[in-house]
């Protein structure tokens, strides 16, 4: 059984850093791209940041981009997301999926939403003052 399973959500300040995990079972990530999603209260899931099956290709949604990092540890089968400089606009539930390979879709733009699967239960992170 594929699973998915986020931690590392948090209240933090603006300013503040949290690093999410996303620790796979039942298959392993040499395989499968990660991607990072967010949803806020009333908005629609918006992709984040995804890490390639190699770990040698990368994105970010333009909106995080300087501030959050992916990584990916092939022997612990799972996949970070380093956030740091956190604004209150960061403020949703962060979930991890899977995707065959890459990242991206033939002629390299950022796979959709839809492409992966496997989806993990969340975690809440809130920027706050």
């Amino acid at each position: 059984q594929l699973q998915l399973v986020e931690s590392g959500g948090g209240l933090v300040q603006p300013g503040g850093s949290l690093r999410l995990s996303c620790a796979a079972s039942g298959f392993s990530l040499d395989y499968y791209a990660i991607g990072w999603f967010r949803q806020a209260p009333g908005k629609e899931r918006e992709g984040v940041s995804c890490i390639s099956s190699s770990g040698g290709s990368t994105n970010y949604a333009d909106s995080v981009k300087g501030r959050f990092t992916i990584s990916k540890d092939n022997a612990k089968n799972t996949v970070y997301l380093q956030m740091n400089s956190l604004k209150p606009e960061d403020t949703g539930i962060y979930y991890c999926a899977a995707k065959g390979w890459d990242c991206t879709v033939v002629g390299g733009s950022k796979a959709p939403l839809t492409d992966f699967g496997s989806w993990g239960q969340g975690t809440q992170v809130t920027v706050s003052s």
